[in-house]
Parts: C-alpha cells; structure tokens; sequence
C-alpha cells in the first residue's frame, strides 16, 4: 500500500469503534469500494499525477506540531532552505488551495480562505470534543478536522467527494508524526453515502454545503441520522435577511457560483431544523463574509469575493442579490422522540 494511503489505519479503527457504535461496522462494509470509486484514477484523470507528487514529498522528522492556533503546522528544526522549496513547489502542484492555513515545515500555504476565523466563531458554541466521535460533512482538505483534533477528539471523519481535496489532506497528513493524530480521516465520499440512521458521531459539522443541495430538508434529515441521541448539529450556510417565510432561490448564479439552491433567513432555517426534529435550535452568529476572509492568493490565484461582488456596492452581489452573509446554527438530535 503507497505511504499516502492511510485507508487500512481507518479500516481498523472503524472495526474497533464499531463494537460501540454498530452503525461503523455497517458503513464499514461499504467503505472499501465507496473510497475505491472516489479514488478510481480512471474517472480523475489527474489523480495518478497527484499521486506522483505525494511520492516525491521528503520526509522529515517533525519536532513539533500546532492543531489550537490559527494556522495548522508540523515544524522541524534546521530544514534546508532547498529542501524547503522543495516542498512548496510539489504542494504548489495540487493548488487551488482553498481552506487553511496550513504551516508545513516552513511553507505556508496562505489558502483561499481564512478558516481558522470560521473557526474561531464557531467554537464558543460546541460541545466539549473531548473524547467525541466527529463527521465533518464538506469538509475539503480537513482544515477544520485537525483543529477538531486539537480540540480531542477521538475520531474525526472529514468527507468530501473531490480527489484534490483528498490528496491535499494526504499531503498534510504525510509529514505529520506517526504517533500524531492518527484519529482524522478524509474520505473522498459525499453525505449520501454515509448509511441511513448511522446514528454514530457525537458531533456533526456541514459548513458551506446546505446552500448547494437541491433538497436542503433531505440533507438536514441525513445530518439528523448521522448522530447519536443527544448529539450536536453545527450547521453554517449562507442566509438572508427576513422572517420565517423568506427563502432566496437565486438565479443561474449567485455570487458567480452556479450550485446555489437555496438561501434561508434564519428564522426559516431553524423553522426547517425543528420540522426534521431537531431541538435546542440557536443560530449563534451571523457574519458577511469579508475579503480578509475569502481573497485570491498565490495559492489559489482564480477569482475570489472581491471578484463576485457588484463594484459599486459591496452589499450586493454582481448579480445583484444580497452580498453573502453566513450564519451558524446549533442543534440537538433529541435523545427520545
């Protein structure tokens, strides 16, 4: 098995876990041949060179390593400055970049967007993850998984169907020490393919997806069953301003993007939250999104924000809809129903 391929380690744990929590063993023995056809390099055609880069990634001895500040960082002491180039020019092979920071061994990779600001905002308002079991739904190169670990979590499983995404997280995961969090997976899978009523994971994320998903009830309904009785939601997408009757369904794009369904007010989404059954509903922040939060970098150099934002008025979108404004949400699946 190639040395970026942690899929026997997750294997193992999820067998272990499972003896607890049996809804494991049940997405286990779908696993294999889900993570086979995420990673089938005939539908990714760039997959095997993104492999290749993986391969020729040093490896170095890690003194230290920093999940709890803002950018994630494995250092060593007395890298060679060639060596150090080394690496940024391989990571710059997998670019665009979209979640970070990321530190690694003197490399920083200034990505897209500022997550540990996310961050930031979101954990005032979470359970102790001590000891948690942890489904991070859309959660790109696992940014926020290894902050999770930091927190102490005991397994965190970041899904997120793109291949670049998953071999970003494997690039991280390499020069992390072997006795560092081997507790984080990436799995290049989608919400869809975890089992119905898993009901699993102490904690459950899905930051940045409700607004791209058809049926925005169906996705609340899959969030409900991943957790256990008792467990918490953490819920951030985009919103709007109005009462519990206000929902915006953009046109053919919202922001420049075209994968945006549906925009609730926060009275409406956590209207929607109650009807799946969820409890304990509170949305905690509300935040628009700023360009020292989401910005063009030399690590991912496309359009960013400022780029999709009407020129005259950084209120509204270029197509003129309400600039976005994020919102976080908490809720409880209850422990009875």
């Amino acid at each position: 098995m190639p040395r970026h391929d942690d899929r026997a380690m997750l294997y193992t744990q999820l067998a272990t876990l499972g003896e607890e929590r049996p809804g494991l063993h049940r997405w286990l023995a779908r696993l294999p041949e889900q993570m086979a056809a995420g990673l089938d390099e005939h539908r990714h055609g760039d997959l095997a060179g993104w492999w290749r880069v993986l391969d020729k990634l040093p490896q170095i001895a890690a003194d230290r390593v920093h999940l709890n500040q803002a950018a994630v960082t494995v250092q060593a002491n007395d890298v060679p400055v060639g060596q150090v180039k080394q690496i940024e020019g391989l990571l710059k092979q997998l670019m665009p970049w979209r979640k970070g920071p990321f530190n690694l061994h003197g490399v920083e990779i200034d990505t897209e967007w500022r997550s540990d600001l996310k961050w930031d905002r979101v954990v005032p308002h979470l359970d102790d993850l001590t000891d948690r079991l942890i489904l991070d739904v859309g959660c790109g190169s696992g940014y926020h998984a290894w902050r999770m670990a930091g927190a102490g979590a005991r397994l965190v499983l970041g899904i997120d169907p793109s291949p670049r995404f998953h071999v970003q997280f494997q690039a991280v995961r390499h020069f992390m020490p072997v006795d560092e969090p081997q507790c984080v997976f990436h799995l290049p899978v989608g919400i869809e393919h975890v089992p119905e009523q898993v009901s699993a994971f102490d904690t459950v994320f899905s930051m940045g997806v409700l607004y791209h998903r058809r049926s925005p009830l169906e996705h609340l309904a899959q969030l409900w069953e991943a957790l256990i009785p008792g467990g918490q939601l953490v819920l951030e997408t985009l919103v709007v301003e109005g009462d519990v009757h206000t929902v915006l369904v953009p046109g053919e794009r919202y922001a420049a993007m075209g994968n945006v369904w549906f925009l609730p007010s926060t009275a409406a989404l956590e209207h929607w939250l109650a009807r799946c059954g969820f409890t304990d509903i509170k949305t905690v922040d509300v935040a628009q999104t700023t360009a020292e939060e989401q910005r063009a970098t030399e690590w991912m150099t496309f359009q960013s924000l400022a780029d999709f934002l009407d020129p005259e008025n950084p209120n509204l979108t270029r197509e003129g809809y309400p600039a976005p404004v994020r919102a976080v949400t908490i809720a409880r699946r209850p422990v009875s129903v």
